[in-house]
This record gives structure tokens, sequence and C-alpha cells, in this order.
């Protein structure tokens, strides 16, 4: 497994990250502890979570994703072999994850609260890369490409990072790092970090497959200049790549089974014939479309680690088989031009 650096901070993390949102929901703890085995034995050392999982978020699961890495993590003690990632709850109408029922806001407050939370059920003293989720300011999440301005007020940067500032120092997080952010939001915080001695963000984790390649637009030159890494989530486009879903397809025990409604992202006008044509590219040329999909996100120049999830073994051991896939000249071409005629129909 190719190892590479996490922006500046020294780290090197897997070019595959196992993500784990649905383990707790999903996925029983034996489950996941399973797939932490086969992945940490196949050379994945990048493990990926959050507070608000399982997905969907609800108050009766409420930090179980983090709770079975962490009774792994004190079964393996592997935790020094381990770069592990999770994330604060970014502003939200939900109010079950802090103490005195508030809805979630990125103050200096409720993220020292979030971090005592994930360090208990994760079993550590430290987490590798606390990340923000998504951001404060009121905004369009989620799909979209232009910016919307929403009324509202925020957190400001300022505290925000402060606070992450005072963790990194006290040792309970090693590096920090943004999530599903645009690029003012990145420069705005990388600004602060020189002028203002505040913390440097490290990394991104937005949203990157063949039907959303919109971080290539603004944020890939970020990547490059600036040295803040992709984490690339949602390779498969929640699955759709792979085929699954086409043609009105409903697999028992698959996610859109299961949480109807919460993948509409991937359902866009123009969506069902961008993936027609990938999957139909992948099998003229023999390939797995799942595996096409997920290679070729790993070998973007711009991504650092790409983020997947499974929910069967089987899904995990395909994952890792993506990874002896040529993605060779003339197939990126193919790949391109599908994408000129088909360009983000899932932003």
């Amino acid at each position: 497994m190719e190892l590479r650096e996490l922006g500046r901070t020294g780290l090197k993390v897997s070019a595959l990250c196992l993500g784990t949102m649905t383990w707790g929901e999903q996925n029983s703890e034996a489950e996941g502890h399973a797939q932490m085995d086969y992945a940490f034995g196949e050379g994945i050392n990048f493990f990926d979570t959050a507070e608000l999982y399982p997905i969907a978020p609800r108050a009766a699961t409420y930090g179980r994703t983090e709770e079975i890495i962490g009774t792994w993590l004190a079964a393996r003690k592997c935790r020094d072999k381990i770069i592990l990632a999770t994330k604060v709850t970014g502003r939200s109408v939900m109010d079950w994850q802090r103490k005195d029922g508030s809805k979630c806001r990125l103050s200096r407050d409720q993220i020292f609260e979030a971090i005592e939370g994930s360090l208990r059920r994760l079993r550590t003293d430290y987490v590798d890369l606390y990340q923000l989720h998504w951001p404060d300011r009121p905004m369009r999440l989620f799909g979209g490409l232009e910016y919307e301005p929403h009324e509202g007020d925020a957190i400001s940067f300022e505290e925000t990072l402060g606070a992450l500032g005072d963790l990194v120092k006290q040792g309970k997080v090693r590096h920090i790092g943004l999530s599903n952010e645009t690029p003012w939001g990145v420069m705005t915080c990388l600004h602060l970090a020189r002028t203002g001695g505040l913390p440097r963000v490290h990394s991104i984790q937005n949203a990157y497959n063949l039907l959303n390649r919109s971080y290539e637009i603004g944020l890939s030159e970020i990547t490059a200049r600036e040295q803040v890494s992709l984490l690339a989530y949602s390779p498969l486009g929640q699955g759709f790549l792979t085929g699954k879903y086409m043609h009105g397809a409903l697999p028992a025990g698959s996610r859109k089974a299961v949480f109807e409604g919460r993948l509409r992202r991937y359902e866009t006008p123009g969506a069902a014939a961008a993936i027609e044509k990938y999957v139909a590219l992948a099998r003229e040329r023999g390939l797995d479309p799942g595996q096409m999909a997920i290679q070729f996100v790993t070998t973007r120049p711009f991504v650092t680690s790409n983020i997947f999830g499974a929910t069967t073994m089987d899904q995990l051991k395909n994952v890792m088989a993506s990874t002896k896939l040529d993605m060779s000249d003339d197939l990126l071409e193919q790949i391109n031009a599908i994408h000129l005629v088909h360009s983000n129909p899932c932003p």
C-alpha cells in the first residue's frame, strides 16, 4: 500500500483510508472489527470517523462508531500504528450531541466538549487529525456549485481555530483539517495561520468522484500550492458508480434500500446518463465499474488519501483489488471524454 504525506505534518497515510460511518447502524461491532483487521493487514494505516457517526445520524446511535473503533484499538493495542482521524460536528439543528441540549456550533466550549467525548469513546489520549465536519457559517452544503448566501450569524474562524490550537498545545490533537469546505474557507484559514498565530490546516475532506469533480475547479490549485491534502470521500458516489442502482434496481440491504431519501445527491437530472456511460466503459474494457471509479480517485495527483466505506467484506476486498487496476492514458482519455459531456451532474 502506497503511503503519502498528509499536508505538511510529516505523517505518512495510506493511499486508501477506511471510512467507518456504517458501523453501529448497518454494521455490527464484530463486522467493524473484522473490517479493521483486514484493512490493517492489507497496509491501510488510516481510519476516518466522526462524532456524528453512524449515518443516518440519530440520538440513539450518536458516537457508536467511535466506540467500535475504541474497543478495537483497546483489544489490538496498535494505537501507535494507526493514523486516526475524527470530526467535530459543524453548525446543525441537531440538539442531542451536547450535554446542555444546545444545537451544534463550532464554538470553543462545544469543540472542547466534543473532543473529550471522542477521546473517551475512541479510548485514546489523542487523535492524529481533528476535522471540522462542515463550516459554522450558514451556507449551502452537500450539493450545488454556486455560492448561495444565507442569513445568520457565524462563530468566527478565530474562535474555532483558537480552540483547535489549544487542543494541539494540550496534546489531545496532533493536527487539524477541514471538511466540506470552499476555496474561500480554506484560504481564510491559511491566512489566519500565517498572520494570527493560529494552527495551520493540513487537509480538506470533500466529495470527489466521477460524478463530482468540482474540486478540480478551484481547490486543486490550493492543494498543489499550499500542501493542503485532499482526503476524497464518496469515491463510488454512494454506490451508484458500481452500477447496482441502474434502471431502478434496489438491492436488499443497500444504503438506498435502508435509507431511502438520503442518496438524492446522486439522483440529480443527468446523473443516470453519466453513470450508465461510466459503467459501460468499464465493462467494455473488462473492468469492474466500482474498481475503476475507486482507482480513478486514488490516482489523481491532488488526492492524498481516498476514503471508502464498505458494508460487507466482499465490498472491502473489491476495493482493495482496485489498487491493481492500470489507469492507463487511453482509459483516462475515455473517462475525460464522458466528463466533458456529463460534467459534474452531482456536485
